[in-house]
């Protein structure tokens, strides 16, 4: 698992590359956590993200609720069709504003 965080203005662009499961997910969200701050706004780049297990989408959930208690904004780009179905399956779509590309998300945020 791969995880690069960039600053543009004030937005956090954090790109993912690989799975996200029981091995990589706690390592994600030790990582990913502490950007929910006080009115935070954070775009998760998932293009290069091709399996997510149950403990990837607690991740996400987690991300969200934490990013919520703080005013902030958490905005999920680039979900492949297998991601988006299991999302949308277990209700977590619900949760979660998407977009197709990194310039969607930008534009949703700004």
């Amino acid at each position: 698992m791969e995880i690069t965080i960039k600053n543009l203005k004030d937005i956090k662009v954090v790109k993912l590359v690989g799975d996200v499961d029981a091995s990589t997910a706690p390592s994600v969200q030790q990582q990913l956590v502490p950007l929910a701050e006080l009115n935070s706004k954070i775009l998760l780049d998932m293009t290069q993200v091709p399996y997510m297990s149950s403990a990837g989408l607690r991740m996400l959930l987690t991300l969200y609720r934490q990013t919520s208690a703080k005013d902030g904004k958490l905005v999920l780009v680039g979900l492949s069709e297998d991601l988006q179905d299991t999302m949308s399956v277990t209700g977590f779509l619900d949760f979660f504003t998407t977009g197709t590309t990194l310039e969607e998300g930008l534009a949703v945020l700004n």
